[in-house]
């Protein structure tokens, strides 16, 4: 019989569980514009910005690494990789290293905190400008890892 108190109290978070899904409106049942159901508003903003093909917006957002690439020395060198916003969208960030540090430490699945400059492309944008400006022009960008912050 001290089973029986525990399976009624799991029918009874099923039941629950149940009835707050059926309270919300199909909208919020699905993600749309590839961005996860509780996602921040930045995330939403980049969708949008994906959706509509805009490019030069300020942008904010976390997500996690996805793959780490080589980083291009042509010109002024850059470390990139892509995130992982929410299944279905990926953002590749181009972060300037001969004016801010290297994330030296970064590794697949780890989370990045990012500020920076959107650019559209069709495989989902980039952010670059995730440093400061050392013109004092705009506002500065940075990204943040293992809770310490590059720019």
């Amino acid at each position: 019989m001290a089973t029986r108190p525990k399976f009624q109290w799991s029918i009874a978070i099923l039941i629950a569980v149940a009835a707050a899904y059926v309270a919300l409106t199909p909208d919020d049942r699905q993600p749309s514009d590839n961005v996860l159901p509780g996602a921040t508003e930045q995330h939403s903003d980049i969708a949008r910005l994906f959706r509509e093909r805009q490019s030069g917006v300020a942008v904010e957002g976390v997500g996690s690494v996805e793959k780490l690439l080589p980083d291009d020395l042509d010109g002024s060198r850059h470390q990139r990789f892509i995130l992982r916003l929410a299944p279905g969208s990926t953002l590749l960030v181009s972060h300037n290293i001969d004016l801010a540090p290297r994330i030296d430490s970064l590794r697949v699945g780890d989370e990045v905190r990012f500020r920076g400059q959107y650019e559209w492309n069709e495989r989902g944008g980039v952010v670059h400008w995730t440093h400061h400006d050392p013109v004092g022009e705009r506002p500065g960008g940075w990204l943040r890892h293992a809770n310490k912050t590059y720019k």
